[in-house]
């Protein structure tokens, strides 16, 4: 039997869900096993997977391999169709990218080539859950306005058949090369098989798959073994791989593996990196590597760390580590300290824009939180701001990058002349910047009360008892994850704050960029008002407001 007649005997290349190559067996995923012939019903035959294996007379070609992958996509964007209409919803933002339907998680390939910004994201188009992954793709020349184009990539091929994972993208001419990890689960016990693949582009849009560069997973590392950061180094690239070792005596490690490269087609093993950390955490995913100010500086988002704060329970963190690179490739690692404190931020990616700044753009989620009320309108997650990095004083500091300016409007300036316990203002809008220096009590609490409806609302509170700064979104819609987040806070000193909201949305930056807190807040959609509330009277400073559109 050849590929075309057994294509034939299982009801036709529409029938066609999932190629999986195991050795030089083939596995056919199929939408409606009854169309099988009485030819094709003599192969072994997964009921439960709806799979049906084939060992050819004759290995498969590359040509036919890529056959089967293009059939597929063809059956992949005509059910994309369905799901491209964006859906109503109270909760979604005005100037966030969020998807149109489905899930949205890790930022991928952010990068400027040939005049535009180019950002793509992962993204489960069909349901709010996490599964095959595509990238979805959009353009920007202004960081801004974005264009949603079509879909870059699909899980259509035997290297990518369960998800297109996270990646990133080197600009290289003419040419735009994505880097991602192709994902593959094999059987009822869903063995994992992870590669690092590549799909390149002449024309920004449509990209052609080259399959795998790295095929073979590092000595000592399980195949969670993902996220591919590409950085030119001297006269060669390196490619950082997110890992997990293992070791002699079956503990689990997060580490970083290195790849080198002269021709970005062609990658040779350099080693894992990280031991300076020791044990910290299982897994390092979406690795990033950088210079800020004359610092090479590493963002990773490490697995089953602990944290010092008894309201922390996840095992997701994100965070950057200074680093120091050799001439060859030798990557040293320092102290890690958290990017961002607040509920929902992860898997950041950074690009540097043609003025040499460095931006950062991350998911505002975290893994295996997917209960939300957006999804009642079916979508779920969203994107962060796009951040300026600076490194100042021996830390990294993030601000809202100053293309975001242009979508102020009116500005509103509130001053107080008298003393007192409250102070209500109303909004009417739950998208807009803020600005104000919160007086950081003797004793006990004040506390900034956004997206209140006095009934539902969020509370960024200084404590003073505590020496903390604590963000509470107890009193919102109920939605996955924990509740409070804090900093600590043991300087005395007030507290400058700026704060963009967007509809179900806080990103908070504190005393200039020194610190982030991220967070979904889910309240009404009449939740439009602001209060200044203490423990006892005084003075409050002033509050500047622009809406945001």
């Amino acid at each position: 039997m050849t590929l075309t007649e057994l294509i034939i005997a299982c009801g036709g290349n529409e029938n066609l869900l999932r190629a999986l190559r195991v050795e030089e067996q083939v596995i056919l995923e199929l939408a409606n096993p009854a169309l099988r012939s009485s030819a094709a019903a003599e192969l072994p035959f997964n009921t439960q997977l709806s799979q049906l294996s084939w060992q050819p007379e004759h290995p498969l070609d590359t040509h036919e391999w890529q056959q089967l992958g293009q059939w597929i996509e063809a059956n992949q964007r005509k059910q994309l169709l369905s799901v491209q209409e964006l859906t109503t919803s109270i909760y979604r933002p005005s100037w966030h990218i969020a998807p149109p339907q489905g899930l949205l998680n890790d930022p991928n390939g952010f990068i400027y080539h040939q005049g535009e910004y180019h950002l793509f994201y992962q993204l489960y188009p069909f349901a709010c859950d996490h599964k095959d992954k595509y990238w979805a793709h959009v353009t920007s020349t202004d960081l801004l306005n974005w264009t949603t184009q079509r879909i870059a990539l699909c899980p259509s091929d035997w290297f990518d058949s369960h998800g297109v994972f996270s990646g990133h993208a080197v600009s290289n001419g003419d040419e735009l090369m994505l880097f991602y990890t192709g994902n593959v689960r094999i059987g009822e016990q869903r063995d994992r098989i992870t590669t690092q693949c590549l799909a390149t582009s002449n024309d920004g849009l449509h990209f052609t798959k080259h399959g795998p560069v790295v095929d073979t997973l590092p000595p000592s590392v399980t195949p969670h073994c993902r996220d591919p950061k590409i950085v030119q180094h001297g006269d060669h690239w390196l490619m950082l791989l997110g890992a997990q070792h293992q070791t002699v005596d079956h503990q689990l490690q997060g580490r970083l593996a290195i790849y080198r490269s002269d021709d970005l087609y062609h990658w040779s093993y350099q080693g894992l990196y990280g031991d300076e950390l020791g044990q910290f955490g299982y897994m390092w995913e979406c690795p990033d590597l950088f210079e800020l100010n004359g610092q090479l500086a590493g963002i990773i988002c490490p697995q089953g760390i602990k944290s010092s704060s008894e309201h922390y329970k996840v095992p997701h963190h994100n965070g950057y580590i200074k680093a120091s690179l050799d001439q060859d490739g030798h990557l040293t690692l320092g102290d890690f300290t958290t990017l961002d404190y607040g509920f929902d931020f992860y898997a950041p990616q950074t690009a540097e824009t043609p003025d040499g700044r460095r931006l950062l753009i991350g998911w505002m989620g975290l893994p295996d939180e997917t209960d939300q009320p957006s999804c009642q309108d079916g979508w779920l997650h969203q994107l962060t701001c796009l951040r300026e990095l600076s490194w100042e004083d021996g830390k990294m500091f993030q601000r809202p990058a100053r293309e975001l300016q242009a979508l102020r409007g009116a500005k509103k300036q509130y001053n107080f002349t008298e003393a007192s316990v409250n102070q209500a203002i109303p909004l009417d809008t739950k998208s807009y910047e803020l600005r104000t220096t919160m007086t950081w009590p003797e004793t006990g609490q004040n506390t900034i009360r956004l997206m209140d409806n006095g009934e539902q609302y969020c509370d960024i509170i200084l404590d003073s008892d505590s020496q903390r700064i604590l963000l509470d979104r107890s009193h919102t819609h109920s939605t996955d994850g924990e509740q409070i987040r804090e900093i600590t806070w043991n300087t005395g000193e007030d507290v400058e704050l700026q704060v963009l909201a967007d509809h179900s949305s806080l990103e908070i930056f504190i005393n200039n960029g020194e610190y982030a807190m991220t967070a979904r807040v889910f309240t009404p959609e009449d939740a439009t008002c602001l209060q200044l509330i203490s423990d006892r009277p005084q003075l409050w400073q002033d509050v500047t407001l622009w809406p945001l559109g």
